[in-house]
């Protein structure tokens, strides 16, 4: 699926895997392997920021994955990230929808927001913010997005 297709209809919280649609080289040739990599992967659908208009130019419309964290002893010296605009021309693909129920805690509320964490239900997701502290946070409960019908009302 596109890009476009992904910011249109993937929920936050999902898992999204992207390819460039090039062969996995053998892992004895880690350099090539390392650049693979870089271009192929899956994350967890963080945010969406929409087109920006400043002037005369255009931002176009993009999205943001969580690949992952990285640290020792429970301590999170890295995180990374990959944004995605919509003209990307990698393939994307849904893997994981979060599960009905599970409770998105977002950093604040509205476009600025960008989800931190995803638990299970609301007290494990009202837990979890004692223990981090974000001030602004909103927790939205997941639901499964109604089928698109393809009809107009």
């Amino acid at each position: 699926m596109s890009a476009k297709l992904i910011f249109d209809h993937a929920p936050i919280g999902a898992i999204i895997a992207y390819s460039d649609g090039t062969p996995r080289p053998p892992e004895r040739h880690r350099k090539k392997l390392a650049d693979w990599k870089n271009r192929n992967g899956a994350g967890r659908l963080i945010c969406k920021q929409a087109a920006i208009e400043r002037g005369a130019h255009t931002i176009p419309a993009s999205f943001t994955l969580h690949e992952g964290d990285y640290g020792s002893n429970g301590t999170i010296l890295m995180r990374v990230h990959k944004t995605f605009d919509v003209n990307s021309p990698r393939d994307f693909t849904v893997r994981e929808q979060p599960e009905p129920g599970s409770v998105l805690v977002m950093s604040r509320s509205g476009e600025l927001g960008e989800l931190v964490h995803l638990a299970a239900n609301r007290s494990d997701a009202e837990d979890w913010l004692t223990r981090h502290g974000y001030p602004e946070a909103e927790l939205q409960e997941f639901t499964v997005p109604a089928p698109d019908t393809g009809r107009a009302a």
